[in-house]
This record gives C-alpha cells, sequence and structure tokens, in this order.
C-alpha cells in the first residue's frame, strides 16, 4: 500500500477521534477552566472534614491557649467580658503548687519505667512469635493483642477486682500459700507500680504486632550471611535484626510515650488519684482543675503536658532516629 494512502487514513482516523488531549492541553483557558472545577471540587469535598476540624479541634485548642494566659474560671463563662489577661502567672503559680510538682513526678516515674518495660515486653513477644513459637500462633497473636481494642475502664474495673484485698482473685491466690497480700490499690508503695504493670500488659499488643512486621522484613540472606560468618544466635540479632527495626523501634516508642505522658484513665477509675495522690498524673491534675472551675489553671497544665510530649518525641528520634 503506498505511503500516502496510509497517511492518508491515519488523518481520517485522528479527525474521527475528535481533537487530541494534547491539543487541548495547549490551551491555556481550557487548563485553567478545568483546574478551577477540580479545586472547587476538592473543597467542596473536604468542606465537611475542615468544618468539623475547625468547630471541635482549632478552635478549642486556641481557646484553651488564650484561657492559659487569662485569670478564666467557672463563673466567668457568663461574663467572658470580665476576663483579664495575666500572661505567664497561671504557669507559675502550676510550678509553685507542690500537688503539680507531684503529679510531675508520678508521670515522669510512670513514663520511664513502663516506657521501656512495654518497649521490651513487646519485642520479646514479637521475637517469640517469629521463630519460636510454631503451633497456634494466630491464637497467641490475639491474646497479646486483645487487651489493646478492650475498653481501658473496662479493664481498669476488671484490675481493681483483681486486687481487692479481701475478695480479690490475687489475694485469695496469695492466701492459698500462706501470703497475706496487701491492700494494692490504698497502699502508697503499690498503687503506682500496679498501673505501670497493667499499662505494660496492655500497651504490648501493639508494640509486638509492629515488631513483629520489622522481623518478618528482615532479609533471610543476611541472617544467612551473618550465619556462615561464624555469628551466634544473639549476635545475629544485635548486630543484624535489631538495627534493621530501628524505625519499627522509634515509632512504637513514639506513640506509646505520647500515650503514657497522658495517662488519665488507670488512675481516674482505679484510685482517683490516691492514695496520699501517689497515682496522680498531670493530666488527671488539669481534670481536678477544670473540675474545681479553674479552667486558667487546667489550660496551662494541659500545655506543659504538651510540651513535655514535644520533648520526649525529640529526645527519642534523636536517640533512635538512622543515623544513615
Amino acid at each position: 500500500m503506498p505511503t500516502s494512502t496510509i497517511a492518508g487514513q491515519g488523518t481520517q482516523e485522528r479527525d474521527a477521534a475528535g481533537p487530541q488531549p494534547a491539543a487541548r492541553s495547549r490551551n491555556p483557558v481550557l487548563r485553567r477552566t478545568a483546574r478551577g472545577r477540580q479545586t472547587r471540587a476538592a473543597w467542596a469535598l473536604a468542606a465537611p472534614f475542615l468544618a468539623l476540624f475547625l468547630a471541635f479541634m482549632l478552635l478549642p485548642v486556641l481557646w484553651s491557649m488564650l484561657m492559659s494566659l487569662t485569670d478564666t474560671q467557672s463563673a466567668d463563662l457568663r461574663t467572658p467580658l470580665n476576663v483579664s489577661f495575666i500572661g505567664l502567672d497561671n504557669y507559675v503559680r502550676l510550678f509553685e503548687d507542690p500537688e503539680f510538682f507531684t503529679a510531675l513526678r508520678n508521670t515522669a516515674v510512670f513514663v520511664l519505667v513502663a516506657l521501656p518495660l512495654t518497649l521490651a515486653a513487646g519485642l520479646a513477644a514479637a521475637v517469640a512469635l517469629n521463630s519460636g513459637i510454631r503451633r497456634f500462633r494466630a491464637l497467641f497473636r490475639v491474646g497479646f493483642y486483645l487487651p489493646v481494642i478492650t475498653s481501658i475502664v473496662a479493664v481498669a474495673v476488671v484490675w481493681k477486682t483483681l486486687l481487692e484485698p479481701r475478695a480479690g482473685l490475687v489475694n485469695t491466690v496469695l492466701a492459698w500459700f500462706g501470703i497475706d497480700g496487701p491492700a494494692w490499690l490504698a497502699d502508697t508503695r503499690f498503687a503506682l507500680p500496679v498501673m505501670i504493670v497493667m499499662a505494660v500488659w496492655r500497651n504490648l499488643g501493639t508494640v509486638m504486632i509492629i515488631m513483629l512486621a520489622g522481623l518478618q522484613s528482615v532479609p533471610q540472606s543476611l541472617m544467612e550471611a551473618a550465619e556462615l560468618d561464624g555469628a551466634g544466635a544473639w549476635q545475629r540479632f544485635w548486630r543484624v535484626t535489631f538495627p534493621l527495626l530501628r524505625p519499627a523501634l522509634l515509632l512504637t516508642a513514639v506513640t506509646t510515650g505520647i500515650g503514657y505522658l497522658q495517662f488519665f484513665d488507670e488512675p481516674f477509675v482505679m484510685t482517683g488519684g490516691g492514695p496520699l495522690d501517689s497515682t496522680l498524673s498531670a493530666t488527671l491534675y488539669a481534670y481536678k482543675q477544670f473540675g474545681n472551675g479553674n479552667y486558667d489553671l487546667a489550660s496551662a497544665a494541659g500545655y506543659v503536658v504538651f510540651v513535655l510530649i514535644i520533648a520526649l518525641t525529640v529526645l527519642q528520634f534523636r536517640m533512635l532516629r538512622d543515623k544513615d
């Protein structure tokens, strides 16, 4: 077939198909019109979320920040014009309050003890499920993760029942061995450690799942090469596996640390902050100030916790991020 005939047929087919996308894209007016339609559609789809975010997240955050710099009390809600701007006086009052220092100390102990224990327990469970436990692996995964998806209030109520000094299961079992169990939640020596143990038990499932995903992504060829070089099981884990788990470890450390700095439900349900403020946390202190009508101090305490979260997160990124 002659070349001219083929070219003519190609021209007719292009004409029948209509204008080509390349030709249309060269028209700036059409491009602006299409881009404008896409932008309006995007804003229309995002508008419900943005409205909810503005009403229930951004505005309350900005309003609480403003309250932390004023002398807002519960009585001022009806007469907001009587509120006075006092700057950082609320923060000065906070750090002059011995009860707030007790709350910060309890929170620090809770985080510094519970966080490494949770990471270690979750990693140990992940290693066991990845290499040691062969049968009923799915059942163990569900068992470890079930406390995570259970309501923290329900968990706290169950633990409080188990730790009852007279009728609780824990002291009943100890009595079988001739041990007189203490009043766990009414003793300043045991109340906070009990909550630490409960937090580790409840949250290790999340760490386990993430660490297990990290362990399963380690190339088997690296492990085989290390074994051929004479590395033992511990050396293979410490020199090969653990460095590759750094991203998973960073993720779990940051998320778990943020949650532990805000721990509230356990002392609220189980002890109310007692005995003698031994389980009073910073967030529970802010809640009590809010309940007493001291909205200014409650807001300031919340922002102190916010600053602590930022500081802990930055520290964890510096310690655990990939140096490369």
